[in-house]
């Protein structure tokens, strides 16, 4: 079992920046592929981020590519999502979650274990 839990979400105007944390707990970190994940009102889960366990591999979604970056740190047992030029539209409730998969990081059903979620809201 692996529990997560997210931090760092808050409310920030457009062009600023946030940085969220995952911190994990129950085993050791370096053995998962994580991932982050966010979840508008009324919309559909959608992929954000993922990291590949060593992170020597990072992928994105178009809609974030150039202004977010997924970091980890396996000694701390967290992983990191430096959000910049925040947009109304990156307003959501993000999630990390975790797995042991080596593919599909992109597709929700892939991940094992997920954390409650920090709200984000980006205002204009």
């Amino acid at each position: 079992q692996v529990q997560l839990v997210e931090s760092g979400g808050g409310l920030v105007q457009a062009g600023g920046s946030l940085r969220l944390s995952c911190a994990a707990s129950g085993r050791a970190l370096s053995s998962y592929n994580m991932g982050w994940f966010r979840q508008a009102p009324g919309k559909e889960r959608e992929f954000v981020a993922a990291i590949s366990w060593n992170g020597v591999s990072t992928y994105y979604a178009d809609s974030v590519r150039g202004r977010f970056t997924i970091s980890r740190d396996n000694a701390k047992h967290t992983v990191y999502l430096q959000m910049n030029t925040l947009k109304p539209e990156d307003t959501a409730v993000y999630s990390c979650a975790a797995t042991r998969s080596n593919g599909r990081l992109r597709s929700y059903g892939t991940y094992d274990y997920w954390g409650q979620g920090t709200q984000v809201t980006v205002s204009s």
